[in-house]
């Protein structure tokens, strides 16, 4: 390990706060990586005299564990389980023994059902667990957010190292291009395209992908003017070095410093802007867990408060943790600050 990075991890780790919110943040994001071992309507191991099923990864037909219909077997159906249980058999469920798509038949009070022992955090207007939704919304937000920040980051960056590197004319067409392209309605083009297209994950990704990549090509653009000029890249050029290898090898490392500062909020960007698409009926295809759909029924059933304060928590926690590590990542990388207190 280099000095120079030694010294940036002392610097991310003394912002304390940043430092334990992206600790946080993994956590929570681990365990929603496994959410169908949390929240799954389905046992994560099934025993129906003396075999082993497992639920989670195979398909297991009412038939197979002595019933008659050659369907998947519903594990919320009283009748199935006492279907196991006349066979003596035995099944570990997940501690949250709902889908996020599951709809309890069988709840007590109507929906949305307020907060209980059989539902933590009550049910939507679907009579669907209201945490099982959470859950899975968190991890596809993230998962979502990353891809696109990935994609777009990607793009920008290739933008921008363009038009700072060379200049002239490619950097005044390429400045044109992307003023008129950020002048474009990005809410009015998807309300268009959302009524002649069905939306779905990968069409919603590409449409954002095309407004997103923005954010990086004035950052990028210009720590590349200043750089294109440095002596070690004029030697290098002098070496017949081409100009692709410089970019890469050369300019692209010194600039990724201000853009690896801006990926946090970026992501927290890219979250919000899901959210706020779902929110208004823009974003993904109808029953997907979304944020933005558990606050858009907090707002349609006013009567039942935990469907949008679950909602707004978990966003706004989710918000500031990734802001607590972009201010601890741009203290990392800021080149002026040195072994530093603690800070909190």
């Amino acid at each position: 390990m280099t000095p120079l990075v030694r010294r940036r991890l002392e610097n991310f780790k003394a912002n304390r706060r940043g430092y334990y919110s992206m600790w946080i943040f993994l956590f929570l994001f681990g365990l929603s990586l496994f959410a169908e071992f949390l929240a799954n309507d389905k046992p994560i191991v099934l025993s129906v005299d003396g075999r082993l099923y497992f639920p989670i990864f195979e398909h297991v037909t009412e038939q197979e564990i002595g019933g008659e219909l050659p369907i998947e077997a519903d594990y919320t159906d009283p009748f199935v389980l006492d279907l196991i249980e006349s066979q003596n058999g035995w099944r570990i469920s997940p501690p949250i023994p709902y889908n996020y798509s599951t709809i309890d038949l069988y709840i007590d009070a109507s929906a949305p059902a307020p907060p209980s022992a059989r539902h933590w955090l009550g049910t939507d207007d679907g009579a669907k667990d209201t945490l099982a939704r959470l859950i899975y919304g968190f991890r596809l937000s993230v998962l979502f957010g990353l891809t696109l920040t990935a994609l777009a980051s990607v793009i920008g960056v290739s933008v921008g190292a363009l038009q700072g590197y060379f200049g002239g004319l490619v950097d005044l067409i390429g400045q044109r291009i992307v003023e008129i392209w950020a002048g474009l309605p990005i809410l009015l083009i998807l309300i268009i395209l959302a009524s002649i297209v069905e939306p779905t994950v990968y069409w919603l990704l590409g449409i954002l992908v095309m407004f997103s990549w923005m954010a990086l090509v004035s950052v990028v653009r210009a720590e590349f003017l200043r750089a294109r000029n440095f002596d070690y890249v004029r030697a290098a050029r002098s070496l017949g070095v081409s100009n692709f290898v410089i970019m890469r090898r050369h300019v692209l490392p010194n600039a990724m410093v201000a853009t690896l500062t801006y990926l946090p909020f970026i992501l927290s960007g890219a979250v919000t802007t899901l959210t706020a698409l779902d929110f208004l009926g823009f974003g993904l295809p109808a029953g997907s867990p979304s944020l933005g759909e558990l606050m858009q029924q907090g707002k349609a059933n006013l009567h039942a408060p935990w469907l949008g304060l679950t909602g707004f928590f978990t966003l706004a926690t989710m918000l500031c943790l990734l802001i607590f590590v972009g201010e601890a990542v741009r203290d990392a990388f800021d080149p002026r600050r040195t072994m530093s207190s603690p800070t909190r």
